[in-house]
C-alpha cells in the first residue's frame, strides 16, 4: 500500500492545532459505525493508525469531543471542532489520525473497513478486508504484518 512521503505535517480546517508524522502507518482503515457517520457526517471515517513515536502535535492544543470514556477520547480543534486523531485507552502504542487532515492524503486509501455492519448500503471501499464490527484483536498482528508488506 502507499505512504505519505515523511515527515509529513497536516492540520485541521482552520489551521490552528497542527501535526507532524514521521512514521509510516501501520495500518489504514474506514469505519462504517454510526458513530463515526455522525461524527464526519460523512458515510464513514478514515484512520490512518501511527505509532506513538511517529506522531506528534506542533502547534495548538486539542480537545476532547466525541468519546470522553475510558475505551478512547476523540481530540478536536477547539476553534474550528474538527476530528483531528483519536487516542485509544488503555494506550495500544498507537494513535489514530485523520488522514483528510494531511497537506496531503492523495496516498491513502483503507486497507480494511469496520462496522460493515452498520454501513449505508451504498458505501463502498477499496479495503481489502472487511469486517462486520471491529476485527478480532488476534487478527491486527497478520493485518499489520500484511499492510507493511504492501498490502
Amino acid at each position: 500500500m502507499p505512504n505519505p512521503k515523511l515527515p509529513a505535517e497536516g492540520h485541521c480546517r482552520c489551521g490552528r492545532l497542527r501535526f507532524r508524522i514521521t512514521a509510516a502507518p501501520m495500518l489504514t482503515m474506514a469505519c462504517h459505525c454510526t458513530g463515526c457517520q455522525r461524527m464526519s457526517a460523512s458515510a464513514f471515517s478514515l484512520t490512518m493508525v501511527i505509532p506513538n513515536d511517529g506522531f506528534a502535535l506542533i502547534a495548538g492544543e486539542s480537545e476532547i469531543g466525541g468519546i470522553h470514556g475510558d475505551q478512547g477520547r476523540h481530540h478536536h480543534c477547539g476553534w474550528c471542532k474538527s476530528w483531528v486523531f483519536t487516542r485509544v485507552i488503555p494506550d495500544p502504542g498507537f494513535v489514530n489520525v485523520r488522514p483528510t487532515m494531511l497537506e496531503d492524503c492523495q496516498w491513502f486509501a483503507p486497507f480494511a473497513e469496520t462496522y460493515t455492519s452498520e454501513k449505508l448500503p451504498w458505501a463502498t471501499t477499496p479495503a481489502r478486508h472487511s469486517y462486520e464490527k471491529f476485527p478480532p484483536m488476534e487478527a491486527y498482528a497478520a493485518l499489520t504484518a500484511e499492510y507493511a508488506a504492501g498490502g
